[in-house]
């Protein structure tokens, strides 16, 4: 499992970055996106997809995650 950077960029979209990869991609749809649960896969505007753990709530960003490959496109 990658650690992967989760961060907003200057259009103030989500991204993840891949450092292992020098990868960084827009997160296109999140599982969980409420004020109580947040997280569970992440689906690139690549089609692929991570999976990170849920977090009760929106996390403060830049935030490093430790994230499993999801389905790929």
């Amino acid at each position: 499992m990658p650690n992967v950077m989760l961060r907003e960029n200057d259009k103030g979209e989500l991204t993840l970055y891949v450092p292992k990869k020098d990868q960084e991609d827009i997160v296109a749809s999140i599982e969980f996106d409420t004020t109580d649960t947040w997280g569970g896969e992440l689906t690139l505007g690549d089609g692929s997809s991570y999976i990170i753990d849920t977090l009760p709530g929106k996390p403060d960003l830049p935030l490093t995650i430790r994230a499993k490959r999801g389905a790929e496109a």
